[in-house]
């Protein structure tokens, strides 16, 4: 028991240090060279509206807006005109069919890098909301580390009950398990994280590294281009941008079921060894430590009760960082559980060959 005790107290104090190396963007940084802001939309009538408010308030100049409507089938490319009419930064484009071959957005990616003319390309999701002085704050991030590339993983609003579960598991994860001192100070693609909802590349790296034709068939596009970045020698930068872009990822829980549904067993590497594994840590580290807890209180034995106060700890550490809200830590057992469930119904999925819906297409 005290070998237990003092492994979540570890985790504690590694996740501490870990977040001291997760570089904040406070400072700006002003350049006269043109960026280009590039978000792919299919049926993303909900956020036209909020994401084109957003984007009108960037205070950086030069600057050029490319929106590729990819078959929409709502009120998309109807919005994006009424609220784009008198802005000369923006430009609405149309997205060829499909190849074979191709996932969705990362086809659309490439066809909008293709209109881009800027030195450094900034790609959004369509549900994004960022800072007026967003670019200016990137950029000094991309000077100071001499990177190709930077990402981070936006503040998430947790609307429903599934998202409280597993969206902010995101943040954790990371900040948990990736060391990121190595990762944004090393090219070692082993160290990779990224968020394709915030993808600030500079146009040489994205070039060299063969942009997103070079991971078309991916599923989890923005890790694996991240990792041709860092193989083409350039560093990948990922920082805390909670404060500047918040991302709101899914509205009901059928949609939080079927985003991570497609990308847990994949960002895994489709490796069931590495799904049985952590479903035994987070089960033995982050759920067990409830039936302790409670078994500490009613027997009198308060050593039981210090796994969960630390992994509440560690969570609540998390949470800070990444502005969520100030409660969720106690949810952490309840959305250990849900992880190991989704992290199975995934691999259940690909191991079937049944495939992963999303935006109403089916990918393998």
């Amino acid at each position: 028991m005290n070998y237990y005790i003092l492994m979540t107290l570890l985790f504690v104090l590694a996740t501490f240090l870990n977040l001291l190396f997760l570089p904040k963007l406070s400072r700006k940084l002003s350049s006269n060279e043109l960026v280009s802001v590039l978000v792919p939309l299919r049926n993303e009538e909900r956020n036209v509206v909020g994401l084109m408010e957003s984007i009108k308030k960037i205070t950086y100049s030069p600057l050029e807006v490319i929106l590729l409507d990819d078959g929409s089938t709502d009120r998309t490319r109807e919005l994006l005109t009424q609220t784009t009419n008198e802005d000369d930064r923006f430009k609405i484009i149309d997205g060829k069919p499909l190849p074979k071959g191709w996932v969705g957005k990362v086809h659309a990616c490439r066809e909008l890098s293709l209109h881009a003319n800027g030195e450094y390309l900034l790609y959004l999701d369509a549900d994004v909301r960022i800072s007026p002085s967003i670019i200016e704050k990137v950029l000094y991030q991309m000077v100071k580390y001499d990177a190709g590339l930077i990402t981070g993983f936006p503040q998430f609003p947790i609307p429903n009950l599934l998202s409280k579960m597993l969206v902010p598991f995101q943040h954790f994860l990371v900040y948990f398990h990736l060391p990121i001192a190595v990762a944004n100070h090393s090219t070692r693609k082993a160290f990779t994280a990224a968020h394709g909802a915030f993808m600030f590349f500079k146009k040489e790296a994205y070039d060299d590294c063969g942009g997103h034709e070079a991971v078309k068939s991916s599923l989890l596009e923005d890790v694996h281009i991240t990792r041709k970045v860092k193989e083409n020698g350039w560093k990948a930068v990922l920082v805390n941008n909670t404060s500047d872009v918040k991302c709101h990822m899914y509205d009901t829980n059928m949609e939080v079921w079927e985003g991570f549904l497609k990308n847990i067993y994949i960002g895994l590497g489709r490796n069931p060894v590495s799904v049985i594994l952590l479903s035994i840590f987070y089960f033995v580290f982050y759920t067990l430590p409830v039936p302790l807890f409670i078994y500490g209180l009613i027997d009198g034995e308060w050593s039981y009760c210090i796994p969960l106060a630390a992994i509440w700890i560690q969570t609540l550490l998390v949470d800070l960082s990444s502005n969520q809200s100030r409660w969720h830590f106690l949810l952490m057992p309840v959305a250990s559980v849900c992880f190991i469930i989704i992290m199975w119904a995934s691999m259940l999925k690909g191991v079937k060959k049944q495939g992963y819906t999303w935006k109403g297409r089916t990918y393998s």
